[in-house]
């Protein structure tokens, strides 16, 4: 395995017979308190361990990192699925101040969208349309907070597709819903931290009948990774307890977009029909004089 796919945690592990007395320090208190670590500065660090500043980006750099602000990230994305709703309450020590909560926030949002650019590779994103226009049928399945994100995929692609099945997670179990899919198919599953058990079982239930396994995801630390053929990534930076699905949601739009373009022609007929229908039953508030 390469060192670059390792969490932190493995890190140390391989690494660990290298260190100094003092990094192995940092090391061991890393082992025991990562989800503090992840929201300590390099000097806080230090200071808890009893070694200086310039060890704790010694240590960083001794496992690989280009600094300890890089070693902090990985925590922190490793530690999205280890936190309980609780946890994550109590370490959102930023959004204290009710004045400054509305910009922290909508900021934080930025940054993830911003990030998620960066990081989209164009040649899986294109893959994955030409995958969901080629497939006979399209299950989307997200549960928990994930649920409306499916939802509102699930609702524009009825309108360029012929065959689009989004899930439920209600009276009837999930694998009911998918029993019939098989090697034509394509199943979309959405997955966010702190990730759905039941969806990962559905996906891998699905890998076994050969359906093409899309994923929407957060980081290459997602279990879902593992399972799909393709993953998009989105940035979902906690803000508090609640899981932020800005970037998520402008992913899935431009997923939208770039598959309905593909099918210009079918589309504008069918809004061209639907226009007249919505207007015969009165769906929309008219324009007024």
């Amino acid at each position: 395995m390469k060192e670059s796919s390792l969490n932190i945690l493995n890190r140390i592990q391989l690494n660990y017979k290298k260190l100094s007395k003092g990094q192995r320090l940092i090391a061991d208190y890393i082992i025991n308190n990562y989800d503090k670590v992840a929201f300590m500065t390099a000097s806080k660090l230090g200071e808890k361990v009893g070694v200086s500043e310039s060890t704790v980006v010694r240590f960083a750099t001794a496992l690989g990192y280009g600094g300890y602000p890089k070693l902090q990230k990985e925590l922190q994305e490793f530690i999205k699925t280890k936190l309980t709703t609780v946890q994550r309450l109590e370490l959102s020590s930023d959004y204290n101040d009710e004045e400054d909560i509305l910009k922290k926030v909508m900021k934080a949002d930025v940054e993830n969208i911003k990030k998620t650019i960066e990081e989209t590779d164009a040649y899986v994103f294109q893959s994955v349309t030409d995958i969901i226009l080629e497939a006979k049928k399209v299950y989307i399945l997200g549960l928990r907070s994930s649920t409306v994100l499916a939802e509102y995929l699930g609702f524009y692609l009825n309108f360029i597709l012929d065959d689009v099945s989004v899930v439920p997670s209600g009276i009837n179990d999930v694998f009911d819903q998918l029993i019939n899919i098989d090697e034509k198919d394509v199943i979309i599953g959405i997955s966010f931290p702190r990730y759905s058990k039941k969806t990962l079982e559905a996906l891998k239930y699905a890998k076994t009948k050969r359906a093409a396994i899309i994923g929407i995801t957060d980081s290459n630390y997602s279990p879902i990774k593992e399972i799909a053929d393709f993953t998009l990534t989105a940035r979902s930076n906690m803000a508090s307890f609640v899981d932020s699905l800005v970037a998520p949601m402008s992913l899935i739009n431009a997923l939208i977009v770039g598959v309905s373009m593909k099918e210009k022609d079918k589309i504008t007929s069918t809004f061209k029909t639907l226009e007249n229908i919505w207007n015969e039953y009165d769906i929309y508030l008219k324009n007024r004089d």
